[in-house]
């Protein structure tokens, strides 16, 4: 029997969406984070992918291995161990994330401060304050999903997504903010960009993060921009 914490639910023929159904967004944030790490590590035959969210996990299945009626029993069993309490991480890793702001004006540092009645350089001081988690893993490239600056307005997207995106963007959108590691179309207003490699294909993992890991955001100029380009992202 699930416990009353998730409600499960197919999503197609080949996969079961878990998401949490706790009041507490930070412990339904680590209820399905545990529950994919457990998954991930008990390999079990047919699951063949497992992919936590915020607040939800889609785990995808083979259907000729395992029926998604019994996996469903194997996830209320997991479910019911889990400590919601329970830090995600121990000791968490901190990245420190240099950004050469948009203060000349190439991308949309300017639009977005127009829209929250702010000056550039609030933003910029807004969006460095936070110590940031990294939620979970999304596209392109493994960005590290967070969330967002204390802006006073959620941030529109763009009206028209752009169809290149360059590796290395620092973006914020509604109440999230992120890094783009690989180059890819986006809609996502554009503030500054950062001089590290975010996603190294040669490396295991691709990307330095986990979610339960920790960034933070500080302003560089242009010479140390300069000097820093195409350093790898490392935690301290």
């Amino acid at each position: 029997m699930l416990p009353s914490s998730v409600s499960v639910s197919a999503s197609g023929d080949a996969a079961l969406r878990v998401a949490s159904a706790l009041d507490d967004r930070e412990a339904g944030w680590r209820l399905v984070h545990h529950l994919a790490r457990r998954l991930d590590a008990l390999r079990v035959p047919g699951v063949e992918c497992v992919i936590p969210t915020y607040d939800a996990v889609l785990v995808e299945l083979d259907p000729t291995e395992v029926f998604a009626e019994r996996l469903g029993a194997l996830l209320g069993e997991l479910i019911s161990d889990i400590d919601v309490d329970r830090p995600l991480t121990a000791s968490p890793r901190m990245f420190d994330v240099p950004v050469l702001y948009d203060l000349d004006g190439e991308l949309d540092l300017a639009a977005v401060a127009h829209a929250q009645g702010l000056e550039p350089a609030d933003v910029v001081r807004l969006h460095g304050e936070p110590a940031y988690v990294v939620r979970c893993l999304g596209a392109p490239g493994g960005s590290p999903m967070l969330d967002g600056p204390p802006l006073p307005l959620p941030v529109p997207r763009l009206p028209s997504p752009r169809a290149h995106v360059p590796q290395g963007v620092v973006s914020v959108a509604g109440r999230q903010a992120t890094i783009t590691p690989a180059a890819a179309p986006g809609g996502w207003p554009l503030i500054g960009r950062t001089p590290l490699t975010v996603l190294d294909l040669g490396a295991e993992p691709f990307v330095p993060y986990e979610p339960g890991d920790v960034i933070r955001f500080h302003p560089i100029g242009r010479d140390e921009y300069d000097a820093l380009r195409g350093t790898r992202m490392a935690p301290r």
